[in-house]
């Protein structure tokens, strides 16, 4: 298998890239779009950016909100029609709680639109889950707490929840689909002594990969560095042991547990990746991406509630650049790197690119 999380994916779709800046006069669709069907989950993170006060996501964010079913439909179709790649089901809430999942991943499938999803995996079974096993590319399970009382204090669930989860992943495996099960491993002071032995119960129980990532506890770069700073060389000390210990060619350990600070910090006055990568909200309002999202005041693009997505996105380019990045958005960035890669790309004198 290939490089999962390189963030060189962008670069085999030159003609979009290409399209990105201020002086093209094109506008391409995107090529992947991250869907917030719901805002509704079933668990209550102690972390979760989209309900503690002081995190910025969600701030503007309706827990009730969710995508209609016509206009989930409606999005499907406009989707199809514009040629956008791949579609990703996040939160807001957990996707696996909307109750229109089942029929839309039906509808994507029919499409040949590659779908994923990430989950808390409590409502992987039935049917969504042979769906998911044979027809969707990826599934990520968000993970924290190791054995049953952990997890049940980290998500406010009750006890035996985590073995649940534990076991939906394992029988997800046994429905011998081609998706992909990834896990994310979300590390903060609690559950870090456990990271070597979780992530060999995570091989067992039939787990992919597992991308080991620092839980955010501020909007703050160094605020995060500092809080993680007493557990980073021990974090550090058992990841490498596991990737020596565990990986092979069908078990993969992404290490993305880092010092934050390249995520926070902007130095450039538009988002290259908003063309890329939209968001969706179950608000059926769009925003540049997962960290902007439910933020009206910094990070909405426009809304769909009374046009077509297609519509939207085709009618004029100016609200690409409305968000400037070096004054709305120094807190984490997941799409950081990638936008420095492109500007950097599309910033490159053309009279001098054949000296290479």
């Amino acid at each position: 298998m290939g490089l999962l999380y390189t963030k060189m994916k962008m670069f085999h779709f030159k003609e979009k890239i290409d399209s990105l800046s201020k002086e093209s006069d094109k506008i391409l669709p995107p090529l992947h779009i991250r869907i917030k069907p719901t805002n509704v989950c079933g668990h209550n993170c102690k972390y979760c950016a989209y309900r503690v006060d002081n995190l910025q996501l969600g701030k503007d964010m309706n827990v009730g909100d969710y995508i209609p079913k016509e206009k989930m439909m409606e999005i499907v179709d406009d989707i199809e029609e514009m040629g956008v790649k791949a579609i990703t089901f996040s939160g807001g809430g957990d996707p696996f709680y909307y109750p229109y999942l089942l029929d839309t991943v039906k509808r994507l499938a029919k499409a040949n639109i590659k779908f994923a999803s990430l989950t808390n995996g409590s409502k992987l079974s039935g049917e969504i889950a042979e769906i998911f096993a044979h027809k969707a590319i990826w599934l990520r399970i968000s993970i924290d707490g190791w054995d049953d009382e952990s997890y049940s204090t980290y998500r406010s669930v009750p006890i035996g929840e985590f073995t649940k989860i534990m076991n939906n992943m394992e029988h997800f495996k046994k429905l011998k689909g081609k998706c992909y099960l990834g896990v994310s491993l979300i590390v903060d002071r609690q559950n870090a002594g456990q990271v070597y032995k979780f992530i060999r119960r995570l091989k067992d129980v039939g787990a992919d990969s597992v991308k080991v990532s620092p839980c955010i506890v501020s909007n703050d770069g160094d605020e995060n560095n500092v809080y993680h700073q007493p557990i980073f060389n021990r974090v550090k000390e058992l990841v490498h042991k596991a990737i020596a210990d565990f990986s092979s060619t069908s078990f993969e350990i992404f290490d993305s547990y880092h010092a934050l600070d390249n995520k926070f910090r902007k130095n450039y006055d538009w988002c290259p990746y908003l063309q890329i990568l939209p968001i969706i909200g179950a608000d059926s309002n769009i925003y540049p991406c997962q960290d902007k999202a439910y933020n009206l005041d910094e990070g909405l693009i426009g809304s769909i509630k009374d046009q077509r997505f297609k519509n939207f996105w085709f009618s004029g380019k100016s609200k690409f650049f409305k968000i400037n990045p070096s004054k709305v958005c120094n807190h984490h960035c997941v799409a950081n790197e990638k936008n420095k890669m492109i500007l950097e790309y599309l910033n490159a004198d053309k009279i001098h690119l054949e000296f290479v």
